[in-house]
């Protein structure tokens, strides 16, 4: 455990989990779908989620003993658990889809109470469902203590900004709820099939999409209070924000929803700082503020690091601003008390 100041845990806010015990439970309620692992070994296996095919899934995505150890490398006090991108299954009937969330959801908030020292927690909601997944959020965080949810970039092809997903933004805003967004079904297709792009730039690129639905769509100047955070450094969304700006001023396609300068609704979005480029994470804690930049890992997966900490401490920002990245912000959005921060901290 890092020996830090009760004001200042570091906070890993971008991490996965599907332990075996919750995918035993999703199989007994989806023979079909249910996640299974084979081709174990020290290291991972394979994971299998319905047609979904995970390659490999490292060992700490469903082994404590080996998440605990590379928390303790990583020097990351506290990690926002959410459930692996893989789950989501926007694709399927809407009450199966809540069901499996459901499990996950009370999987994950039991692993809080049991690591309160370790752990917060994030739920998955039925997508597909806006008014199932609006309830599912408000039991999540009133009922089972977590903090927020993590959703994925579309739902199924349908954008961020869609119209029927109004109930989740108006309560998510109302319960303070962290939201993160997370890339799935990327856009691109065969083009990026080859040298790994499909998560190299299919990602971000879907990262971009979302995250400019919201703000083009009205999303964030309707809901002004949204705490929602864009993953893998918010895409190519922070560094093209002068082109949305000027597309803004040209185009009135750009102006069909938004009153204002989509500068005023990028500027409420936070970005993780999974850039793995210290000159990237500068700009955006110059750029945006280090208060709308959030430390998150991506843990257990081949793209994410667990690096994070050092690579802010490395990065040439101000010891203020590192404290604020690192953890201080998202204390304050989780409601750590003293007696809360000085056990994470013993």
């Amino acid at each position: 455990m890092t020996s830090l100041s009760l004001a200042a845990p570091v906070i890993d806010v971008h991490a996965h989990i599907l332990t075996e015990e919750m995918m035993a439970h999703m199989r007994r309620e989806a023979p079909e779908i249910g996640p299974t692992l084979s081709e174990v070994d020290e290291e991972g296996g394979v994971l299998k989620v319905g047609d979904i095919v995970q390659r490999p899934f490292p060992r700490g995505g469903w082994d404590l003993d080996r998440r605990f150890a590379d928390l303790d490398h990583a020097g990351f006090d506290l990690q926002v658990l959410s459930n692996c991108p893989q789950t989501f299954l926007y694709e399927r009937e809407a009450a199966l889809t809540a069901a499996l969330c459901q499990i996950q959801n009370e999987a994950i908030a039991d692993l809080v109470r049991r690591h309160p020292t370790r752990f917060l927690g994030i739920a998955t909601l039925p997508m597909q469902d806006p008014a199932r997944a609006a309830d599912e959020l408000r039991r999540a965080v009133t009922k089972l203590g977590l903090k927020g949810a993590q959703i994925g970039s579309h739902i199924e092809g349908k954008n961020l900004d869609d119209p029927a997903l109004e109930p989740i933004w108006a309560t998510a805003e109302e319960l303070g709820a962290f939201i993160l967004i997370h890339p799935q079904k990327t856009a691109a297709g065969n083009r990026t099939n080859e040298f790994y792009l499909k998560n190299l730039i299919g990602n971000p690129l879907e990262t971009t999409i979302a995250a400019a639905s919201l703000v083009f769509g009205g999303v964030l100047e309707r809901h002004p209070d949204l705490r929602i955070c864009l993953v893998h450094g918010g895409g190519f969304m922070p560094f093209q924000t002068g082109r949305m700006i000027h597309g803004w001023k040209e185009r009135p396609e750009c102006r069909r929803f938004i009153k204002e300068s989509p500068e005023v609704s990028i500027r409420r979005l936070y970005f993780d700082t999974l850039t793995h480029f210290g000159p990237a994470l500068r700009y955006l804690a110059d750029t945006f503020g280090a208060d709308h930049v959030l430390l998150g890992s991506d843990y257990p997966f081949d793209m994410g690091t667990l690096e994070g900490a050092r690579q802010v401490r490395a990065a040439g920002l101000s010891k203020a601003d590192e404290t604020t990245i690192l953890g201080s912000t998202a204390a304050g959005w989780f409601g750590l008390d003293a007696q809360t921060r000085k056990a994470v901290n013993a």
